[in-house]
C-alpha cells in the first residue's frame, strides 16, 4: 500500500516544473501591464513556455500532473467558450452569413492545404487551423479596449462564434481516428448523450431541496454549484473520449449545456456584513461565469498556454521563417479578408458603416489561436502532421494575437483621426 502511495506522488522533475510554469503564469500578467497591454499575456505565456521548454533553457518539461494541468486547462477554455457562446448569434441572419463566409474561407484554405501537402486530411486540418477565430482569447482584449458593445464588437462575436464552433464539429468528424461515417455516427451519439446530461440535471433543479442547495452552493464554502460544473466537464471530456472523439469537443458541448441549464436560475447574494441570504438577486449565469474564470484564469489556462509554449520547437521556427509569414498572411487573407469581404458584400452587420469597421472586424476575426492548438495536437497525434511544422503554426497563432488586434487598433485610430479633421 506504502508503495503505491508512493509511486502515486509527483517525482521532484513535475514538481520543478510546476515552479518554473507557475513563475511564467505570474509574471505573464506583470510583463504585459509594463506593455500597456500591447503584447498580450497570452503570447508571453508561449513565450515563456517556449523559454522554459525542452527546446529553450530545459527548466520545465510536459509530463504526468503538468500534463494533467494543462489538458483540464484545455477543457476550461473550451467550456468558457461554449458558455459565453451566444446560440441566437448563429440562428439569425448575421450568423447564417457568417457562416457562409466562413465555409468559403476553410473551402480555399483547405484547397491550400491540398497543394502543399497533396493529402486530403492534413488539407483538412490546414484548412481549419486557416481560418479560426481565437474568440474566447479576443473577449478580454475586446472587453479592455470597451468593443465589447460597439457594432464592431457583436460582429466578432459573431464571427468568432462560427470560426470557434465550425472548426470543432469538422475536426470531430474528420480528423479523428475513424472514417467520415463512423465519425459521424459517434458525434450522433455523442449528442444524445449530452442531450440526457442536459436533460437529467434540468430536472434534478425543479427538486426544490436540491434546486436550493444549487442556489445556497454558490455563495458558500460548499460550492456545490461550481462543483457540479467541474462534474459536467469532467462528465463531457470522458464521453467524448468514449466515443473516440476530442476531448475539445466535449468541453464545448458542457459550456453549451451550462448557459442553458441555469437560463432563468437567480441567487440572493449575501450582504458583505454577514447575516442572512437577503442581498440583491443575480442572475446565476452571471454568478458561474466569474467563478469560472477566477478558477480557470488563475492557474489552468494559464498552464495550458505555458505548456503549449514549450512544446514550440524555437530551431523549428528558425528554420522556416518562409513558413511562418507564411501562414500568417494566410491566416489574414483567407479568414480576414474572407469576413470583411462577407461583410462588405453580404452586409451581415449593417451597422459597421465604414470599410475600416470592416477592415478591424476582419483582422479581429484572423485572430486564432486555441483551435489552432487543438487542431495542431490532433494532426501530430495522428501523423498528419509533424512536429515542428506544428510548432511554426503555433507560433503563427500567437503572432496573430500579437499583431492583428494591434493594427484593428490602429486602422481605429486612423478613422477616429479622420473623423477629427472633418469635423
Amino acid at each position: 500500500m506504502t508503495t503505491t502511495l508512493l509511486a502515486a506522488e509527483p517525482s521532484s522533475t513535475e514538481l520543478v516544473s510546476l515552479f518554473w510554469i507557475a513563475l511564467v503564469v505570474w509574471a505573464a500578467p506583470l510583463l504585459s501591464g509594463l506593455t500597456r497591454s500591447l503584447v498580450p499575456g497570452v503570447v508571453l505565456l508561449l513565450v515563456g513556455g517556449m523559454l522554459i521548454g525542452p527546446d529553450g533553457l530545459g527548466l520545465a518539461v510536459e509530463s504526468g500532473g503538468v500534463a494533467l494541468l494543462a489538458e483540464i486547462g484545455l477543457g476550461l477554455l473550451f467550456l468558457l467558450a461554449g458558455f459565453e457562446l451566444e446560440v441566437s448569434s448563429l440562428t439569425g441572419r448575421p450568423g447564417r452569413r457568417a457562416m457562409l463566409s466562413w465555409l468559403v474561407g476553410v473551402v480555399l484554405a483547405t484547397g491550400v492545404g491540398w497543394l502543399v501537402s497533396g493529402r486530403w486530411e492534413t488539407a483538412v486540418a490546414i484548412g481549419l487551423l486557416l481560418t479560426s477565430t481565437a474568440i474566447g482569447t479576443l473577449l478580454p482584449i475586446l472587453k479592455g479596449a470597451g468593443h465589447d458593445t460597439t457594432p464592431v464588437g457583436r460582429a466578432v462575436l459573431t464571427h468568432g462564434a462560427v470560426g470557434e464552433l465550425g472548426p470543432v464539429l469538422v475536426m470531430a468528424l474528420l480528423l479523428g481516428t475513424r472514417d467520415v461515417v463512423s465519425s459521424a455516427v459517434a458525434v450522433g451519439l455523442f449528442v444524445v448523450a449530452a442531450l440526457m446530461i442536459l436533460a437529467v440535471p434540468a430536472r434534478l433543479l425543479h427538486i426544490p431541496a436540491l434546486g436550493r442547495a444549487m442556489v445556497r452552493g454558490t455563495t458558500s464554502t460548499s460550492q456545490l454549484a461550481m462543483r457540479t460544473v467541474i462534474l459536467l466537464l469532467a462528465s463531457m471530456m470522458v464521453v467524448a473520449t468514449v466515443f473516440g472523439l476530442d476531448v475539445v469537443l466535449g468541453a464545448f458541448a458542457a459550456g453549451m449545456i451550462l448557459r442553458r441549464l441555469v437560463a432563468g436560475f437567480d441567487v440572493r447574494v449575501p450582504r458583505p456584513t454577514g447575516g442572512p441570504a437577503d442581498g440583491p438577486r443575480r442572475d446565476l449565469s452571471e454568478i458561474l461565469l466569474s467563478q469560472l474564470e477566477t478558477v480557470g484564469y488563475t492557474v489552468f489556462i494559464p498552464v495550458f498556454f505555458v505548456v503549449s509554449g514549450m512544446g514550440i520547437s524555437v530551431g523549428a521556427v528558425a528554420d522556416a521563417p518562409w513558413l511562418l509569414l507564411s501562414a500568417v498572411a494566410s491566416m489574414l487573407v483567407l479568414r480576414g479578408g474572407g469576413v470583411w469581404l462577407g461583410e462588405a458584400v453580404l452586409h451581415s452587420h449593417p451597422d459597421l458603416v465604414s470599410p475600416r469597421d470592416r477592415a478591424r472586424v476582419g483582422l479581429y476575426a484572423a485572430t486564432g489561436l486555441p483551435i489552432i492548438v487543438a487542431v495542431t495536437q490532433v494532426a501530430v497525434d495522428n501523423g498528419l502532421m509533424t512536429a515542428e511544422i506544428a510548432s511554426v503554426l503555433v507560433a503563427a497563432g500567437a503572432v496573430t494575437v500579437l499583431a492583428f488586434p494591434v493594427l484593428a487598433e490602429v486602422v481605429r485610430a486612423g478613422d477616429d483621426r479622420r473623423g477629427v479633421a472633418r469635423g
